[in-house]
């Protein structure tokens, strides 16, 4: 059972947006600051990812780990009302998210997720922020890789 009116639920996650989060911003911000430039939001490329280097072919999406389901992550939680709504609705997002990488992977774009886990830990680690980053620069550049999830 929810604690909050179902108007006070609505108002709550109607609040909730879908671009400009904080880990996004983070790592735009990051990668901008070391000299590499993207598109934001790129519609031309199938999924529509966060980032995309058009030079490199690269779709870069930034994962709220409780919306795509990061496995293993505490952040990545199941809620406690309307389950069944929920477990349905997070479900799809992450075979969705499946799909999407696929497409990209047959189109020969190469796909990099990075968890809004690993991001925030980045922020608060600068030993981590650092090697992040050089797996980052590692992956933008080696076009035998695919995939990576960060």
């Amino acid at each position: 059972m929810d604690i909050k009116s179902s108007e006070e639920r609505s108002r709550k996650m109607a609040k909730i947006k879908n671009s400009k989060t904080k880990p996004e911003m983070y790592i735009r911000t990051l990668l901008f600051h070391h000299g590499l430039r993207y598109r934001v939001n790129y519609a031309a490329c199938y999924g529509k990812p966060d980032l995309y280097f058009i030079r490199h072919r690269v779709a870069v999406f930034v994962n709220g780990c409780y919306w795509h389901r990061h496995k293993g992550c505490k952040y990545a939680y199941t809620p406690k009302s309307n389950v069944d709504f929920w477990l349905k609705k997070l479900e799809g997002n992450r075979k969705h998210d499946i799909e999407v990488t696929n497409k990209l992977i047959e189109q020969h774009i190469r796909v990099l997720i990075i968890w809004e886990c690993t991001a925030k830990k980045m922020s608060k680690i600068p030993s981590l922020e650092e090697e992040y980053l050089n797996k980052i620069f590692r992956f933008i550049d080696d076009e035998r890789q695919e995939f990576l999830e960060l």
